[in-house]
């Protein structure tokens, strides 16, 4: 049972190289992937999906496209706090205005200018907690269902956190799965028959 989930939102990060032959290369070529790795080693590496847990966000590089002229990055931003969330994003443009700096004007860009990160996912706890009730009654479904129940953050986003700030409040129920976002990603039936015992269950208190 979730209702604090992470601000969440994509960037997107062009880098334009030079490419001449490389026999006549020494202060001439500028090899975009080059920069990009080095945009890359720029942000914190203790602040990566793989060595953060619980309240702690992230950077995630979830694709790294490119040649000698032009390279295309994509990240994650993760951040349960509001202000660290942005500053996070102030920290990408800081590296940005940085090696555009140290390598010419344009050098680092995005579709919109220099940097660009749209926003997708935003913190549900505000919306949910006028409404704690709703906790209670997920917790009151899983005991119900033979399950103990667990109110831990996601280190994710949920449909759930969108549809809170359209304005129904929708906090995170388990469904049993595993491996998310793996090769070995699975469910198993059991699960889902829990999951649904837990739904009609809550359907049933609201309609009483």
């Amino acid at each position: 049972i979730q209702y604090e989930n992470f601000n969440a939102s994509t960037a997107f990060i062009t880098i334009h190289g030079v490419s001449v032959h490389t026999g006549t290369a020494k202060d001439v070529l500028v090899n975009s992937q080059t920069i990009g790795t080095e945009f890359h080693q720029m942000l914190p590496v203790s602040e990566r999906p793989e060595t953060t847990e619980g309240y702690e966000g992230f950077y995630h590089l979830v694709s790294f496209h490119g040649n000698v002229t032009e390279t295309k990055m994509k990240y994650f931003i993760r951040d349960f706090d509001t202000e660290g969330f942005h500053a996070r994003a102030a920290k990408m443009q800081e590296i940005a205005d940085c090696l555009n700096e140290k390598y010419g004007a344009g050098t680092v860009e995005s579709e919109a200018g220099s940097y660009r990160y749209s926003e997708r996912i935003h913190y549900m706890r505000e919306k949910i907690e006028p409404c704690m009730q709703l906790i209670e009654y997920a917790k009151k479904a899983a005991e119900n269902a033979d399950i103990v129940p667990d109110v831990a953050p996601i280190r994710g986003g949920t449909d759930g956190a969108r549809l809170s700030f359209k304005g129904l409040p929708c906090p995170n129920l388990g469904t049993g799965g595993y491996a998310f976002h793996g090769v070995y990603e699975h469910i198993t039936v059991e699960g889902m028959d829990k999951a649904v015992v837990m739904v009609k269950d809550i359907v049933g208190m609201f309609a009483k």
